[in-house]
Parts: structure tokens; C-alpha cells; sequence
């Protein structure tokens, strides 16, 4: 199983970017997916989580301004960000419990990270 993340970039203040993460491979099942960045004093923090029912999570720094939203059918989950500020810079990374096999564990994967950088 892989999951392999897109969107990121130099935007300016105030800019939107769309991050989207595929997930590919062995498939049966995918349970939450979420987005994590890099926090001080935290390995990661949780910055949005969208459960396989549609239950969303947001950090408070980022509720009103990022928006996660899945396709089931193309197991991709995408995290919307509006009026980004220079405080959300940071590598975004991907992250979900996937189910490979139908009598097999649920397993937790990690992305490879995309950088986002909100500069003037």
C-alpha cells in the first residue's frame, strides 16, 4: 500500500492550495484519513481527519479556512486551504488506516509528505 501526496507549493498570504492524496495497492478497506504537519514540541500534530462515514476533524487553528473532503471510489483524500497565513508553512503529510485483505488487520500508512509554503 502506498499513499502518495500532490498539491503543494509556494503561495502568497491569503492564497488557496489543494493538497490530495492517492492511496494505491492492496485495498479491501479505508477507515480515517487525515492530514498531519510538523508542531513544536509535537512529532506531528492532526491538522483535519475525515472518518469512512464522513465525521471531520478540525485543528482550531485551521476550522473556517482548510476543508477535507474523500472519494471513496478513487480512495483519495484532498484537503482544501483558504486564506492561508505564513504560520500554516509546514510539510503536510497523508495519513490512513487501510484495511489490505478482508480477514486482515487494519494498518496504519504514512505519506511521503508534500511542502507547502505561504510566503509574500
Amino acid at each position: 500500500v502506498q499513499l502518495v501526496e500532490s498539491g503543494g507549493g509556494l503561495v502568497q498570504p491569503g492564497g488557496s492550495l489543494r493538497l490530495s492524496c492517492a492511496a494505491s495497492g492492496s485495498i479491501f478497506s479505508i477507515n480515517t484519513m487525515a492530514w498531519y504537519r510538523p508542531a513544536p514540541g509535537k512529532q506531528r500534530e492532526l491538522v483535519a481527519s475525515i472518518s469512512s462515514g464522513g465525521t471531520t476533524y478540525y485543528l482550531d487553528s485551521v476550522k473556517g479556512r482548510f476543508t477535507i473532503s474523500r472519494d471513496n471510489a478513487k480512495n483519495t483524500v484532498y484537503l482544501q486551504m483558504n486564506s492561508l497565513k505564513p504560520e500554516d508553512t509546514a510539510v503536510y503529510y497523508c495519513n490512513a488506516d487501510i484495511r489490505p485483505l478482508p480477514k486482515a488487520w487494519t494498518a496504519n500508512y504514512w505519506g511521503q509528505g508534500t511542502q507547502v509554503t505561504v510566503s509574500s
